[in-house]
């Protein structure tokens, strides 16, 4: 028996039975040879972690664009913030955290440059134009799929593929990822608001605080804790109904304050051009396109490969390719 095989083993002997178990899998797109060490969905972390697309995260934004500061999050904080939350909550569940920590560390993998600008700004230019449409989620899973092959689990697919939407995720670990993704971003979000002088603490809704907590940490231990207590020896993930009334409530303040029309996202509609930019002239020029996505062009079509390709940008790198391309070079005595 080797290493694999024995962690399997106590996974079956320890986990709770409403646990996705990684011998039960129902496997990868396409076959391949186990591994005698890790399981199933170890090996999925692994390949997602060691991916270009989760190092280039650490430059897309989170909400502030390009912020000075080094304190503000950026996409790769954020799911390095899920992951913790979720791995936390699946593993006093007993559920399993190497799916659950495989999800949380992929589901934001498509996200774009500029956080939801560049998100909302390629949807739009594709529905307009091409009768087509991005969503990040979507993005993520062709990520793993496509752009950067990774061949991993079903289940951890999925999880990418419905950490967000209406469509709840097929297993509880997933489930996890979805309402911890929701957990992590309206706490960090009210921190990096309150950092960038947007919004104060006291301007918070206080019957949210009292449900809640006054601060960033006890807030996120009040929702741990909530979702650990009415999810325990449950079939489903969920929060009790006043605790998830007032994260909900939370959500709709930072949309009021925060995500629409505060001087945080003064900068969006010039992002939103940057990228629009980009996108229509690696359309009507595929050849400007770096010679790796010749393999493609041969089944996807260039406004696919356009899409796929700006989507992947870091906002920096989004910059540097927009002034290059649009933008005058000085003149030089």
């Amino acid at each position: 028996m080797n290493i694999r095989e024995r962690t399997e083993q106590m996974e079956a002997r320890q986990l709770s039975p409403y646990a996705c178990l990684s011998r039960d899998s129902r496997g990868r797109m396409k076959p391949a040879p186990e591994c005698e060490v890790r399981t199933a969905f170890q090996r999925d972390r692994d390949r997602i972690v060691h991916s270009k697309a989760f190092r280039r995260l650490k430059h897309k934004t989170q909400v502030f664009i390009a912020p000075e500061g080094d304190h503000y999050r950026t996409r790769l904080t954020h799911t390095l913030e899920v992951a913790q939350i979720a791995r936390t909550i699946a593993k006093a569940l007993r559920l399993n955290e190497d799916l659950t920590e495989a999800i949380a560390l992929g589901h934001d993998l498509g996200h774009t440059a500029f956080g939801h600008a560049g998100e909302e700004a390629l949807n739009v230019v594709m529905q307009e134009h091409f009768g087509m449409h991005f969503k990040h989620n979507e993005q993520s899973l062709r990520v793993v799929d496509v752009l950067e092959p990774m061949n991993l689990t079903w289940e951890v697919r999925n999880g990418i593929e419905h950490h967000t939407g209406p469509v709840t995720p097929a297993t509880l670990e997933g489930a996890i990822v979805k309402i911890a993704d929701r957990m992590a971003y309206i706490n960090h979000d009210i921190d990096d608001a309150i950092r960038g002088g947007i919004i104060r603490l006291s301007d918070l809704p206080r019957d949210c605080l009292k449900v809640l907590g006054e601060d960033h940490s006890t807030r996120i231990n009040t929702m741990v804790r909530d979702m650990i207590t009415a999810s325990t020896d449950q079939p489903e993930i969920k929060m009790s109904p006043e605790v998830k009334e007032a994260m909900d409530k939370l959500r709709s303040f930072l949309f009021e304050r925060v995500y629409v029309g505060s001087t945080a996202k003064k900068e969006e509609q010039k992002a939103k051009k940057v990228l629009v930019s980009l996108f229509m002239h690696f359309v009507e020029h595929p050849e400007a396109l770096p010679e790796e996505w010749d393999v493609l062009k041969k089944s996807e079509s260039i406004v696919r490969i356009a899409c796929d390709y700006v989507a992947g940008m870091t906002d920096r790198y989004a910059i540097k390719q927009y002034t290059e391309l649009f933008l005058p070079d000085p003149w030089i005595v």
